[in-house]
Parts: structure tokens; C-alpha cells; sequence
């Protein structure tokens, strides 16, 4: 396992040093927008200055992360802005995106584009940047909506995919092809983030659909390559007869997958979530039966741009879905 992880730091450094020259492609397909209008959105910058706007995100040790980067700097190319990329160490680093927000309204940046590390959490730091006359764009991750309103949090436009039904299809794809008895297994991520609870639903719904499947356990392993290893060790000592597994992110599959490798488990069917390059590169060897392209790079480049909409005075839409797409074998390399 260490020696997995070692090589995945190194193809880490590599994606980080592409990400900084490359450019984002363009999108398969056009979001789904929700035609409701912010209420209220601030008047128009009177400075000659272009604005500041900060995409905050989890993490850069997740490619994923890397993409959506990719977008946000294409929508600052295009529009002339000033773009600030601040991120945790991990995805679970809940406090120091908190940190980094209190920082920014110390910076009087105009708008936070933010990829919440939880959905809960970081709602009252938000409203602090809210009242401080800071534009809000939230992405990937929805801010609990109940909570937001309880503490007057409001009006902050959404731009995600369907992670519900991305997780379906995911976990469909193997669900079809299961026609016995089979025992499956779901690997969450953190469970106080809404997308991780989304995905898991679907999973379960596709599950659910087949009778020949039974749902044995529900674990986390809050998007992690090294605790979804772990993880997936003690579910195949407890359930040792698993054959189809759904992580909840290309991350926790490559740690499940290497377990796997290591335990010589090739009757197990394996599906997960971002379409990263090296998850592509395991469903061409055929390790991996499947995964979801969410479109990174799209939903960042959307945030910024609705981002600097709305500071000039424009109305823009409550909610946008990017749309989803099934990577198989079939269009691995399309």
C-alpha cells in the first residue's frame, strides 16, 4: 500500500504541473439552468480596478480539484478578472477553509466562488462574508439549505451536477449486469456533505432495483485513497463473498482497487465517481467497470463567470446542473 500511494503522490506532482499549463476543454454539454433569479444583487463596481474574485476549494491532492481549477482559470482569461485559488490540506479540513474565508473578507475580495468541504460547517463564516458585501457562488457541494435560512444566509446561486443520478448510473451499470445472488458494498464519502449523501442514494436506488442484490454495509471513507484501503480490507473480512462495489469517488476506487489487486480479487465489480485520468486508465485495463464525469472544469468556470455577474449588477440563476456523463469501456476514450 505504500509503494500505491508513493507512485499516486508522484502522479499527483504531475497532474499539478499539467494543470498549471493546460488548458480546460470544453464541455460535452450545456448546463440545466433554474430560471429563478437572485433577489438582490449587488450594484455594479465603480472602481477601475478589476475585481478579486477567490475560488476556495478542499484540496489539490485530488485531480478532480486540479480540473475545476482549469475552468476557473480559462473564466479569468476570458473575463479580465483577478482570480485568488485558496484550498485545505485535505478534503476533511473543514476548519482551515474557514480560516481561509475569515481571511478573505480581512482581503475585501468581491466575490467567493466556494466548494464547501461541509455543508453545514461553514455557513456561519459565509454569512459573515455575506454581510461584508462579498459575493457568494456556491459549487460541487450544495450548502444545507435549512441551516443557511436559519442564520440568513440567503440568495447564494448553485452550481453542481446531479449527484443523485450520477451515482445511479454508476452503480446501474453493474447492477444490470448481476443476474445471481450478490452481495454489494457502498463506500461514502464524508457524510456531513450533501453530495456524499446524494451518492449514496443513488447508489442504493440502482442497488435497490435488482433483487438479486443485497446492500451488506455503508461505510466511509471520507474520499480518501489510504482509509478506503482500510476500509475495504475490514469489509471483505466481515463479508468476504462482496462482488460489486460503488465508491463514492474515483479517489476511494483506487484505494479499493488496490486492495483488491493485493487480495487477487478479480470476481469483484468495482464503479465509481469524477472520471479522473487514472480511473479511465484502470476501466481501459479493466479494473474498473465504471465512473461519472461531472465536468470540474465546467462548474468552476460557471461559478466565476456567475460570480462576476453578479457583481456588475446582473441577475443570475438560482440553481445550474452541469450535466453528467457515464465513462465506460464503451467511451473511455472519447
Amino acid at each position: 500500500m505504500r509503494q500505491f500511494v508513493v507512485r499516486y503522490s508522484l502522479l499527483l506532482v504531475v497532474l499539478l504541473i499539467v494543470s498549471a499549463c493546460g488548458q480546460a476543454s470544453a464541455p460535452a454539454s450545456g448546463p440545466t439552468v433554474v430560471d429563478s433569479p437572485t433577489e438582490e444583487s449587488p450594484p455594479a463596481s465603480t472602481t477601475d480596478e478589476p475585481p478579486t474574485v477567490a475560488l476556495v476549494m478542499k484540496t489539490l491532492t485530488n485531480p478532480f480539484f486540479v480540473e475545476m481549477e482549469k475552468g476557473a482559470r480559462r473564466a479569468e482569461q476570458e473575463l479580465g478578472i483577478t482570480l485568488v485559488v485558496r484550498t485545505g490540506a485535505q478534503e476533511t479540513s473543514i476548519e482551515q477553509q474557514i480560516s481561509i474565508i475569515k481571511e478573505l473578507i480581512e482581503d475585501q475580495v468581491d466575490a467567493i466562488v466556494i466548494a464547501p468541504a461541509d455543508s453545514k460547517e461553514l455557513i456561519p463564516v459565509l454569512k459573515e462574508a455575506q454581510d461584508a458585501g462579498i459575493v457568494l457562488i456556491n459549487v460541487d457541494n450544495r450548502l444545507d439549505p435549512e441551516i443557511s435560512a436559519s442564520l440568513g444566509l440567503t440568495d447564494v446561486p448553485f452550481i453542481s451536477v446531479d449527484n443523485e443520478q450520477g451515482a445511479y448510473l454508476s452503480a446501474q451499470y453493474i447492477s444490470e449486469q448481476i443476474t445471481e445472488p450478490t452481495e454489494a458494498v457502498i463506500l461514502e464519502g464524508i457524510r456531513s456533505a450533501d453530495n456524499a449523501e446524494q451518492r449514496k442514494q443513488g447508489a442504493m436506488r440502482a442497488f435497490g432495483e435488482n433483487a438479486n442484490i443485497t446492500v451488506v454495509a455503508e461505510e466511509t471513507a471520507n474520499w480518501k485513497i489510504d482509509e478506503a484501503y482500510d476500509v475495504t480490507g475490514q469489509l471483505f473480512e466481515e463479508h468476504p463473498n462482496i462482488k460489486a462495489m460503488f465508491c463514492a469517488n474515483d479517489m476511494m476506487a483506487f484505494g479499493a482497487l488496490q486492495y483488491l489487486k493485493e487480495q487477487n480479487r478479480t470476481d469483484v465489480m468495482v464503479t465509481a465517481y469524477d472520471a479522473l485520468e487514472e480511473a479511465r486508465a484502470f476501466i481501459r485495463d479493466g479494473e474498473l467497470q465504471a465512473t461519472i464525469d461531472q465536468q470540474a472544469a465546467e462548474q468552476a468556470y460557471l461559478g466565476v463567470k456567475y460570480a462576476v455577474d453578479a457583481i456588475n449588477g446582473e441577475d443570475i440563476p438560482a440553481e445550474t446542473m452541469v450535466d453528467v456523463l457515464l465513462v465506460t469501456s464503451d467511451n473511455v476514450d472519447e
